[in-house]
């Protein structure tokens, strides 16, 4: 009879992956980063502990979007007060702050809670190609 592995806390090893968003989808780029940040290319991937690599994402400024949806996609949060609706269009949030908007692609990929908190902490993101991890040895990630 075959038992299900899952993988110890002290047997999982974690790498620096560098991920250019120059001229990427947002979409695909997000969907690749979550799968990565949460372990799921690794073979020894648990769904309930964090196995996943810590990535840097760099010129989250030149990501795009296809189709129109660069004049449709709107973002909203609601405060739980009356009349609380806050909507920004995609074209005001991306030239405000760009790192947002892949941050927030990346994070509602990710399961909701404790763990993906705590995976979300191994993410960075920015704007532009300048970045403060090159002691970490980074592995580029071909998205």
């Amino acid at each position: 009879m075959k038992k299900t592995y899952f993988a110890k806390k002290q047997e999982i090893k974690r790498t620096w992956y560098l991920v250019d968003a120059k001229d990427k989808i947002l979409g695909r780029l997000a969907s690749k980063v979550a799968a990565v940040l949460r372990g799921k290319h690794k073979p020894m991937f648990t769904p309930h502990l964090d196995s996943g690599d810590n990535i840097v994402v760099i010129n989250a400024s030149k990501v795009r979007l296809t189709g129109r949806k660069a004049q449709q996609k709107v973002y909203r949060r609601y405060s739980g007060y009356p009349g609380g609706l806050r909507e920004v269009s995609f074209e005001v949030m991306f030239s405000r702050k760009p790192a947002t908007v892949v941050h927030l692609a990346i994070r509602r990929m990710l399961p909701g809670g404790r763990l993906g908190s705590k995976i979300l902490k191994k993410l960075k993101i920015y704007a532009d190609d300048k970045h403060l991890h090159a002691g970490q040895k980074l592995v580029p990630l071909e998205v």
